[in-house]
């Protein structure tokens, strides 16, 4: 039975007529060892204007159960059992031409990935032209202003010069915007939004969400959230559906549900979500103060001072101009400790690191390691210091090479480095397994043979196999899901209290900075705009830049019922 999902506007009992309605929904795919239930017994029901999000990690079946709504699933994907009613039509039984008049017309999507959603030979006005040649929404002659309005309804300035471009020249979160023009093309009933700002900056998604809010609010388009992220589901959702393994585990007000989850499953996804409620664990038991710490040439690892990075870039008239990505950055990460890097895209942080990494030479100004100049060192003495300096890449994906197995991935660098003999290097990797919590068969296992979480591990490993001093983690656990990015940040704590490790944390997300940072460094278009302890920084931010990041940050001050 469809448990009914509650509305506002029924509180003077004149209950609205649902707009969907999904009822004991089941779906299978076909595997070469049979059949695969991916969802089971799934209900759902949505009234006009209503915002509604899905939450669970990566397979809990969430966008398959969204994709049904549409019509496209994927390859053997099909609906087995159960019904899905539009205004009381049922589309389980529509064919495809059937299916070609729901959706974008009656049920919009916006997609994840706006890189891989979008033609990249096309240009972007052309794609949201093609939006509404598919639905027959307006008449030929008047699809070119259409579409200048819809890009403008999206939040894009100068639409008609930014209809002609190609969605190379757009940024992540424009063309972000140009999927939600498309998406809101047909003025559809439904709006779809899967994981619809997971890759873009915290001030970015807010002003994506709050227009995406504005827009169904003034037409009132019911929006479907799927995500990971609990902080915007409790702050943009009026109701939660939490799914686990193909089903739903509990259901009710957003609010509710993470103050107060009933189901273990639940329980586990809000105490594993990092929070800007709760101050970094290690800070409060062992009772730091906020206040700026006195550092000796001694606790510094890597000093860096007034770094100026500056590249050649060619203009509209291909003249050539100079752009200054870092613009006199100056910070010290003190040993044992984590350091966070925080700003936009393109606010120079990863060009930073990539200096202080000695993979980029800086324009002007110095990185000292241990006090040493890594700029006035031989080759040899570079080589030496690249084994106390390691990185872990934000996409476990691609930085692990997909023909080495993991044993040869881990060793590698110790080969390199010409680190004992074949017997001592098989030992170590063994022991770097036994310390990320990896089992010791994975040796002989391929990268794709892993989970996300499981490659990051090997990437940590192997970023350890040379005993580093340093770790620099560039978005290093952006791209996981929310239980398997807690796991992560409990084990680079445990390796950090276990040896002495100082770590330089690159990232746009500050619920897990709030968690892990000793120290912040904020930036700017190249520029530090602000830094201190981070207790200093979360509590009495001096900057209105610093300000409108952390006030970005989705659920920033809801209290999650953590158990």
């Amino acid at each position: 039975m469809t448990t009914a999902i509650g509305n506002d506007n029924n509180a003077n009992g004149n209950v609205p007529e649902p707009l969907l309605e999904v009822e004991d929904l089941r779906i299978t795919f076909e595997s070469s060892t049979g059949v695969v239930e991916a969802v089971r017994d799934f209900d759902l029901t949505i009234y006009p204007g209503q915002k509604v999000a899905i939450v669970g990690e990566s397979g809990s079946g969430k966008s398959t159960s969204a994709m049904a709504v549409l019509g496209l699933l994927p390859g053997t994907g099909k609906v087995t059992q159960g019904s899905i009613k539009l205004r009381g039509e049922e589309l389980t039984g529509l064919d495809e031409k059937g299916w070609q008049k729901v959706r974008g017309n009656r049920i919009g999507l916006v997609p994840q990935d706006p890189m891989s959603n979008l033609n990249p030979v096309w240009r972007i006005g052309t794609q949201v032209e093609e939006s509404l040649k598919a639905n027959n929404i307006v008449e030929g002659s008047e699809r070119h202003q259409r579409v200048i309005e819809l890009l403008e309804h999206a939040g894009l300035p100068d639409a008609e010069r930014r209809a002609t471009q190609f969605p190379h020249e757009f940024s992540g979160g424009m063309r972000q915007r140009a999927l939600i023009a498309m998406g809101l093309a047909a003025n559809p009933e439904l709006l779809i939004a899967d994981e619809p700002t997971s890759a873009l900056d915290v001030t970015v998604q807010k002003r994506i969400l709050d227009h995406l809010e504005t827009l169904t609010q003034e037409s009132q388009t019911a929006l479907l959230f799927i995500t990971h992220d609990l902080g915007l589901a409790a702050e943009r959702a009026d109701h939660l559906l939490v799914m686990h393994r193909g089903r739903v585990v509990e259901r009710g007000p957003s609010l509710d549900i993470l103050r107060n989850p009933k189901h273990p499953y639940t329980r586990r996804l809000v105490d594993a979500a990092p929070s800007l409620a709760a101050a970094r664990t290690q800070a409060a038991s062992t009772g730091e103060s906020a206040k700026a710490v006195e550092t000796t040439p001694e606790d510094v690892v890597i000093r860096v001072n007034n770094l100026v990075k500056e590249f050649d870039v060619r203009g509209q008239k291909a003249d050539k101009k100079v752009l200054r990505a870092v613009d006199e950055v100056s910070f010290d990460l003190r040993r044992g400790t984590t350091l966070a890097l925080v700003g936009e895209s393109g606010s120079g942080k990863s060009t930073v690191a990539n200096m202080a990494l000695s993979l980029l030479e800086p324009t002007s100004g110095t990185v000292y390691f241990e006090g040493q100049d890594i700029s006035k060192l031989s080759r040899k003495e570079l080589f030496n210091i690249r084994r106390k300096m390691q990185v872990v890449f934000q996409n476990p994906y691609g930085s692990l090479d997909p023909m080495f197995s993991i044993y040869r991935c881990i060793e590698e660098p110790l080969r390199l480095h010409k680190v004992g003999n074949r017997k001592q290097r098989e030992a170590r990797v063994a022991e770097l397994l036994d310390k990320v919590q990896m089992p010791r068969s994975a040796m002989r296992r391929y990268p794709n043979e892993l989970s996300g979480g499981q490659r990051q591990r090997i990437a940590i490993a192997r970023a350890m196999a040379l005993d580093p001093e340093v770790i620099v983690l560039d978005e290093a656990v952006s791209a996981l899901d929310v239980l398997v990015q807690d796991q992560i940040l409990t084990l680079l704590k445990e390796l950090q209290a276990e040896m002495d490790l100082s770590y330089l944390f690159i990232t746009h997300d500050l619920a897990v900075v709030r968690e892990t940072a000793d120290d912040i460094v904020v930036m700017r278009q190249g520029k530090v705009v602000e830094q201190g302890p981070a207790d200093a920084i979360f509590d009495t931010p001096q900057e209105e830049y610093t300000r409108n990041l952390i006030d970005s940050v989705p659920g920033l001050n809801i209290e999650l019922g953590r158990g």
